[in-house]
Order: C-alpha cells, then sequence, then structure tokens
C-alpha cells in the first residue's frame, strides 16, 4: 500500500485549511477570512484499503514578530523534515513571484506539488494557465495542480496525483483516528474559531483558548475554558455588554463543539486577562504553543 507524510506550506492566505478539511472530508482545522488562523501544526491521517497518508497543515509561513510567531515558524521547520511529499499553497490571485521567494527558500529536500487554489475567482484560463506554466517551470516543482479548495473543485485530482508520488510502505498509525492530537486540541480550536468569526480586528490575534476540564458523564460531556487576552478592555469586548458577547460565542461553539462530538455539550467559558501572553515562554507552553 501507499503511505507516507504529506505536509502543507503556504502563506497565510493560500487557504491551506480549507484544503485540508476538502482532502479529509471532515472539519479538521478551524477557517476563517482573516489570515493566520492556524498556530500549531494539525496532523490528519486519511485512511484507505489501498494507503494511509498523513496529511501536515501548517502555520502559514510569515516573519515572526514575536515569540508565538516564532513557534509558529518552528512548527514549519519541523514538518519540513518528515514530510514526503510537500504540497505548496498559492492563491491563484496573488502575484505568484510573492509565493517563488519563499518556496525557494523552504530548500525542500523532497518532492513538491504546487497547489494553486481559489480558481473559482479567476475567469481567464489563460491567466491560470500561465501559471501553471511559471510554476512547472521552477526546480522544486514536480507538478502544477489548479483546484478551488472552497468549492472542492480539483481535490480528487489532487488525491490522485498525491498518491502517484508516495512511496510504498506499511501504515505509520493503526485504528481509524482522524488525528495524532487530543480531543481537547480540537474543541479549543472550535472556541478560537468563533472568536475569529465574531470579534474585529486584532482581537482574535490577541487571544488563545485554554481547556481546563474535559467530562465525559452520562448524558452530556462538560467542558470548562479560559479564553486568555492581553487587556482589560480586550475581556471587556469578549463579554460584552450584559454579557451578551460571551453567550452567544458560547452557543455558537457549543453547537459546533456538539456537532464534532456527537454529544451534548454543558460548555463553561471564562475569560482572564494575561499581559504580553504571546511573548511570555511559561504561558505559551501553558496554551500547547
Amino acid at each position: 500500500m501507499k503511505a507516507g507524510f504529506v505536509n502543507i506550506f503556504g502563506k497565510p492566505n493560500a487557504g491551506k485549511s480549507t484544503l485540508l478539511n476538502a482532502l479529509m472530508g471532515e472539519k479538521m482545522a478551524i477557517v476563517s477570512h482573516k489570515v493566520q488562523t492556524t498556530r500549531n501544526r494539525i496532523k490528519a491521517i486519511l485512511n484507505d484499503k489501498d494507503f494511509q497518508i498523513i496529511f501536515s497543515d501548517t502555520p502559514g509561513i510569515i516573519e515572526p514578530k514575536y515569540k508565538l510567531h516564532e513557534k509558529m515558524m518552528q512548527a514549519v521547520k519541523g514538518s519540513l523534515e518528515d514530510a514526503d511529499l510537500a504540497l505548496l499553497m498559492v492563491d491563484a490571485c496573488e502575484n505568484p513571484e510573492d509565493a517563488h521567494s519563499i518556496f525557494e527558500k523552504l530548500n525542500l529536500k523532497v518532492p513538491a506539488i504546487v497547489v494553486i487554489n481559489k480558481s473559482d475567482r479567476i475567469d481567464n484560463k489563460d491567466s491560470i494557465l500561465a501559471l501553471k506554466k511559471f510554476f512547472e517551470e521552477k526546480k522544486y516543482c514536480k507538478q502544477a495542480v489548479v483546484i478551488s479548495a472552497l468549492k472542492n473543485s480539483g481535490v480528487d485530482e489532487l488525491l490522485k496525483e498525491i498518491l502517484n508520488h508516495l512511496p510504498e510502505g506499511e501504515p505509520f498509525f493503526e485504528g481509524d483516528d482522524l488525528s495524532d492530537l487530543p480531543t481537547k486540541f480540537f474543541v479549543s480550536e472550535l472556541i478560537r474559531e468563533k472568536i475569529f468569526e465574531l470579534f474585529q480586528e486584532e482581537l482574535p490575534y490577541h487571544s488563545a483558548v485554554l481547556v481546563r476540564e474535559f467530562k465525559e458523564k452520562n448524558t452530556l460531556i462538560k467542558i470548562s475554558a479560559d479564553i486568555i487576552v492581553q487587556r482589560e478592555t480586550q475581556k471587556g469586548i469578549i463579554i460584552g455588554e450584559k454579557g451578551a458577547m460571551i453567550k452567544k460565542l458560547g452557543t455558537l461553539a457549543r453547537q459546533d463543539i456538539e456537532a464534532f462530538l456527537g454529544s451534548k455539550v454543558f460548555l463553561e467559558l471564562f475569560v482572564k486577562v494575561r499581559s504580553k501572553w504571546r511573548d511570555n515562554e511559561t504561558f505559551l507552553r501553558e496554551y500547547g504553543y
């Protein structure tokens, strides 16, 4: 059978998380129209009788501005070391030279497929063909594939090409688990996704989520989580007038968590202020970075 690690790289707005979810047929990574949503390396295991593919969605490649960014880029560097195949994600609407300069600096030691995403936003077929030609002429590119991850267009063809480049081997993981990450991680990510949906400007980037309690009871799962922010004013925004915003956040997050877990959930949310947590090594470790 075919078995291997396929790691996804690209700029923050390339649509990596949307592609991971489309390839898996499951919501494995949170998605937002805001950039830099992904902070952790997320491994997702796609099993079939003929193959096992371990996909890794990595944080978008950026220039670090604080310790959290440094941790994110360490996750990218770590994923370079165990890949059998790289997927290099490109936004079809952006200047390909920008993506090329990033991909060239990765110094890949494995084959790479350039994935030209968001093709649904380009009406001119000649533009798409020119993009394919541009990347297929690069040394790191084995092939360029055009998709729309959001519309699930071209994803099946991409999967076939991925399998063509993977080695024969035994599966790395036994059973039917979809990831090697704990359930608490995905719960915290679903809560964080709602912060990105409900709040504007910089607040989502100043926040983190830590699941403190996860207890399975007879009729439901009790979850208690802290939302971490950097300033008291941010705490007030998340709570909202008379608690309206945190109530809305909790309701939306609970609905998604129940769908994810397939169980009724009792969700408690608390907001805590931790000044400059993104530059604090102790806090970053505590919050899973």
